[in-house]
């Protein structure tokens, strides 16, 4: 099989993005990878009921791809009408038989997080917390153990101190899953949104216990709560929009 015969064999297999990324290695790649039939087989991927016509409905299916894969411009958001400074976020956690965490954070609190990772944090813990992803954190003091065997349940409402209204964030969600590699215990539960919001609903808060050993089996050391929206917010500005437009009441 020559040179020609393998790309060939191989180019139909292709995403379109790959396949585009071919064109750049040579002037032969680009001849080759040009051919029609190859970006039909990769509009056939994306949108089948459209390569069922004889001919395509723009000049060529290259075309087709070109003009329908090309990505959307980043939004630009206006500025949010709240701050974190108008925010203040009221955070329970309980077990089966007491309160181990009821505190009123402040939204500049829960914004400014954790700075410097506690020593005795494990290295998985520490890239998570330092990566780029928009997520709100807040040291517990004082730190608080909990044992892995007992239903650990968690509520977050948050108050606007511009209107004296309320909004719900979760509402008695469990940390029903425990990450021993990544040393955190999750809960979620879905936002609802205000009326005149009707299209915006699934997505979801997230908080997390970031904890490390505590030095006993079967128990943790809790050192902080993470909070985050990744389902739609990974900025300041996407979280202060999407809390904005909650169900306050």
């Amino acid at each position: 099989m020559t040179y020609e015969e393998v790309l060939k064999a191989v180019f139909p297999l292709l995403e379109g993005v790959d396949l585009a990324s071919c064109m750049a290695v040579s002037k032969q790649w680009r001849h080759i990878a040009r051919d029609d039939f190859f970006w039909k087989c990769a509009c056939a991927k994306r949108w089948p009921s459209i390569c069922k016509r004889p001919n395509p409905p723009t000049l060529t299916y290259y075309k087709l791809y070109q003009t329908f894969y090309k990505r959307q411009p980043g939004r630009i958001l206006l500025p949010p009408r709240l701050s974190f400074d108008d925010l203040e976020f009221f955070i329970d956690i309980w077990t089966e038989d007491r309160f181990i965490f009821s505190e009123v954070v402040p939204g500049p609190i829960l914004q400014n997080g954790i700075k410097i990772p506690p020593p005795g944090v494990c290295d998985m813990l520490r890239l998570h917390m330092e990566s780029s992803e928009y997520k709100m954190k807040v040291p517990v003091e004082p730190r608080f153990t909990v044992p892995l065997s007992q239903t650990v349940n968690v509520s977050v409402l948050v108050g606007r101190k511009d209107s004296n209204k309320v909004a719900c964030i979760l509402n008695k969600s469990m940390f029903d899953y425990i990450d021993r590699t990544a040393y955190r215990a999750m809960a979620n539960d879905y936002l609802d949104f205000s009326p005149v919001y009707p299209f915006t609903t699934g997505i979801r808060a997230w908080i997390s216990l970031l904890f490390m050993d505590s030095g006993n089996e079967g128990v943790v050391d809790v050192f902080g709560i993470e909070m985050d929206f990744m389902d739609a917010a990974n900025s300041k500005e996407e979280v202060l929009w999407l809390l904005d437009m909650l169900d306050w009441k």
